[in-house]
């Protein structure tokens, strides 16, 4: 059993899809995306939470930050990556789990943290790494 905590902000972005699977996604378009950050602990920490909340969202935003308002297809690191919704998720999930592994979300035994991109209210994809 573990206890969590979700926290949610926006993402806004343009890219293009590579392969004929995508479909007309191949040409430029935008996507907004809901983005939950969820983040699991087996016990809480001595205030009695999972992580600050406040600290948790100010988080997230550092995390979408690089790729907010942006073309994906025109960030360097990014180049030659399909910015799917799946790999976006990982993206993100891979820059809080560094952040949590300096310490940035206090002294609660985080074990996992799940990213999930809503691209609307009927699809999404999420991305959970282990910490």
């Amino acid at each position: 059993m573990s206890f969590s905590v979700t926290v949610r902000d926006r993402l806004m972005i343009a890219h293009t899809l590579r392969g004929a699977v995508f479909g007309p996604a191949q040409r430029l378009h935008g996507a907004t995306y809901l983005v939950d950050a969820t983040f699991r602990a087996p016990a809480l920490d001595a205030d009695g939470v999972v992580v600050d909340i406040g600290r948790a969202h100010d988080e997230l935003a550092a995390a979408l930050a690089p790729y907010g308002y942006r073309n994906l297809d025109d960030v360097p690191a990014l180049q030659g990556m399909n910015t799917t919704t799946e790999r976006l998720c990982r993206l993100i999930a891979d820059r809080l789990a560094d952040r949590a592994r300096d310490g940035a979300f206090g002294s609660a035994p985080l074990r996992a943290i799940a990213v999930t991109l809503h691209e609307s209210d009927i699809a999404w994809a999420s991305y959970e790494v282990t910490l």
